[in-house]
């Protein structure tokens, strides 16, 4: 009997979701991230807790918000379905704190979506020993308005130096600033930079930053430097940094602490935590993996030009990083552009390899896309972020799949997009 009642209400909410399809701009609950809350994201959270597959993002089961995706969850799930509620408890979180005399202080609680590899908490950078200091040119400012996850501006890095009793270089051209402004007055940041040391090494430089108002932005570098040589002190430190955005002089300036003698024990009377508006998506650090779909209608080709490799070699966790700049290129079909000179492929070619791409397109009618293609070999997923009132706002939403790089003109890879189908 019990059985038969399970299968009924399963049946009932799978007619219900054929008539109704809940737009969930947080993705709470969208689970095959197909920009809808329904049915299948109900069967498929069964699926999980049965443990026949896994939870490829679990911050988006986490339906009460208390930092795990359960039964309880799976409760709620069900009720939202059938309309006895109409949002989850997750998305209604507490107002960030209005900036008080002495925030600065505190440590500072990174959002559950965007954790910054310190979800405990961030301490205030200047409370370690600074390691060392990135100043970089900017070569381009985009200023791409509102996207899916908030207002979006790209910071193009022209070249820079990197100063430090440790460690001196340059940093390369082509690297990427991401800033998210939200409208709570947050902020979220992705870097991802590389160095060259000037006796000849490369080092990937990753990092996640935020801020609960921007006085106080906080970055936590990634960075992969070589195993082998004057540099690995680098892949076992715990580092924070600070960084400071002058657009009229076109700067950027990151000061970088060594925080391991830093004692982090956040509780309600030293800390003040990052909160997001209801009405943005969640940005993801990782990249987005196709399960059960195949390639349905070609949408675009990209003929992409490269320079030469810049290779790290063996770091942490047994990364062996390797990177190739893109230098321009073009795409046609769906849409027309050009790449931007800027970004790179961060290879990691481990067993098994996998590419991260992430660059620039600009349409032929000035439009900028964000672009980010990843995976293995034989199942690359390429994502995208464009203006959320551009004509070309259908690339937040829609999901696709891409080729594995071919052989392209003068020396790049060409590379095909196509449309996802189940």
């Amino acid at each position: 009997m019990k059985s038969k009642w399970i299968f009924t209400t399963i049946f009932v909410l799978f007619i219900l979701s054929n008539s109704l399809s809940f737009s969930f701009a947080a993705e709470l609950g969208d689970l095959n991230s197909d920009n809808n809350v329904n049915s299948i994201d109900f069967g498929l959270y069964r699926r999980c807790l049965l443990g026949l597959c896994p939870f490829e993002d679990p911050s988006v089961a986490d339906l009460d918000g208390d930092g795990s995706a359960n039964s309880i969850d799976f409760g709620i799930f069900r009720k939202f379905l059938l309309g006895i509620i109409t949002e989850f408890p997750a998305t209604t979180p507490k107002p960030t704190p209005t900036p008080q005399s002495g925030d600065e202080d505190k440590i500072l609680i990174p959002h559950k979506s965007w954790t910054c590899g310190m979800a405990d908490g961030i301490p205030k950078p200047e409370s370690g020993v600074l390691a060392f200091e990135i100043n970089m040119k900017l070569d381009q400012i985009y200023n791409m308005g509102k996207t899916q996850y908030g207002q979006r501006q790209v910071f193009v890095i022209q070249g820079g130096t990197i100063t430090g009793s440790k460690i001196s270089g340059s940093v390369m051209s082509g690297g990427l600033d991401f800033q998210l402004d939200l409208s709570n007055g947050a902020m979220e940041i992705e870097q991802i930079l590389v160095f060259k040391t000037n006796d000849g090494n490369y080092v990937y430089f990753r990092s996640a930053g935020t801020a609960a108002n921007q006085n106080d932005v906080r970055i936590v570098p990634n960075i992969e430097a070589p195993n082998n040589g004057s540099y690995s002190w680098i892949n076992s430190g715990k580092f924070a940094c600070r960084r400071i955005v002058d657009t009229a002089a076109k700067t950027i300036k990151i000061s970088v602490y060594d925080i391991s003698g830093v004692t982090v024990r956040a509780d309600s009377t030293n800390s003040i935590a990052v909160t997001k508006p209801t009405d943005v998506q969640y940005q993801s650090w990782d990249f987005r993996k196709a399960f059960d779909e195949r390639k349905g209608t070609l949408f675009i080709t990209e003929d992409v030009a490269l320079a030469g490799s810049q290779t790290v070699g063996a770091t942490k966790n047994n990364i062996s990083r390797n990177i190739i700049p893109i230098t321009g290129g073009t795409v046609t079909g769906s849409l027309n552009g050009k790449i931007i000179a800027a970004g790179a492929d961060y290879q990691n070619t481990s067993n098994p390899m996998t590419i991260d791409a992430r660059y620039l397109w600009q349409t032929n009618d000035g439009e900028i896309i964000i672009v980010r293609n990843a995976g293995q070999f034989g199942s690359l997923v390429p994502t995208f972020e464009v203006r959320a009132d551009s004509k070309y706002s259908y690339l937040n939403s829609k999901l696709y799949l891409s080729s594995d790089p071919g052989m392209g003109s003068g020396g790049g890879v060409k590379i095909s997009f196509y449309e996802s189908t189940k």
